[in-house]
């Protein structure tokens, strides 16, 4: 797991392992055997706050289905009580994979954050694809598909 030394379950020198393991405080919202729900510490918005599994997984390629198949059902529990608590209309879910994608801890968690103006975060709309060339890419991710 990157250069980081796994003990057990956890990786010592890792931030989310470290609040799981109750090293690290944290406000906590949520606990169970596989995840933690806890206020971050950087908000992009008031609210916005963290589901990590309890078990260190760098990206999402290496969450187990069992653990993921709790994912969702579990956001939409959290965020909704969100939504209520907060009396926000709107929320994202964010999940980064990779330094280059934005990540910055090397442990899987999903960001919820609740949104009341679609201003709130500043947002790039995307640029129009070459319709010549999207067929292609579309291949290559088709080809890659197991």
């Amino acid at each position: 797991m990157n250069d980081k030394t796994v003990l057990g379950d956890r990786a010592e020198d890792c931030v989310f392992c470290q609040i799981a393991a109750g090293r690290i405080p944290s406000i906590s919202l949520y606990e169970d055997k596989d995840f933690i729900a806890f206020m971050d510490v950087s908000p992009q918005t008031e609210g916005h706050f963290l589901l990590i599994t309890r078990v260190h997984y760098s990206v999402l390629s290496e969450v187990p289905d069992k653990i993921l198949a709790r994912v969702l059902p579990l956001a939409r529990k959290l965020s909704s009580a969100a939504l209520a608590g907060l009396k926000v209309p709107a929320f994202n879910l964010l999940q980064n994979n990779g330094s280059e994608a934005g990540q910055v801890v090397g442990h899987w968690h999903l960001h919820i954050i609740p949104r009341r103006i679609a201003s709130e975060i500043p947002s790039r709309p995307g640029i129009p694809a070459d319709l010549t060339k999207l067929a292609f890419v579309a291949e290559d991710i088709r080809a890659s598909v197991r």
